[in-house]
């Protein structure tokens, strides 16, 4: 009986001991990890090209430090963190929203509303200079509406 209970023991302290190696360990990140990250960086040889498709020897370092920093346990956030501070917020895709940075996200939405704006007063405009020529057309001419005619009519009158 005693043998079994060490047994038992033994075998409960081996399991708990796997459990917690098995457990420590963290899953090795994968390439879709990488590239979700990635793509969200700039490379920093290349201009305007995204980490994630990017050839270059640059960029495949910095996509097996972003696996490197994802296998410690590391945030998304605390990866791009990193890249800013150590390289500049030029390689991130999205700039922070803060100081002049909000900018980016404040002037389209305000230009494309005062766009529909003045879009709509000019149509407006030019649907009432378009009535107001056609109520023209259709009205006889009266005396004194036509500066010129007027002045040719007192010119006529003064010779004849």
């Amino acid at each position: 009986m005693k043998r079994f209970l060490w047994t038992s023991l033994f075998a409960l302290l081996l399991g708990a001991a796997w459990f917690s190696i098995a457990r420590a360990q963290q899953p090795t990140p994968s390439d879709d990890d990488v590239n979700a990250i990635a793509r969200q960086l700039f490379c920093p040889v290349c201009e305007n090209t995204p980490l994630d498709v990017c050839p270059t020897q640059a960029c495949a370092q910095w996509r097996d430090e972003i696996r490197l920093r994802l296998a410690q346990g590391w945030t998304e956030q605390q990866i791009k963190d990193y890249f800013a501070k150590t390289y500049g917020i030029r390689v991130l895709a999205e700039p922070p929203r803060q100081g002049l940075n909000w900018l980016v996200y404040i002037i389209p939405p305000v230009a494309f509303i005062a766009g529909i704006y003045i879009l709509f007063r000019a149509l407006r405009s030019w649907r009432e200079l378009s009535r107001s020529e056609k109520a023209q057309a259709t009205a006889p001419p009266q005396a004194g509406d036509d500066p010129y005619l007027d002045r040719i009519e007192e010119e006529l009158k003064k010779r004849g």
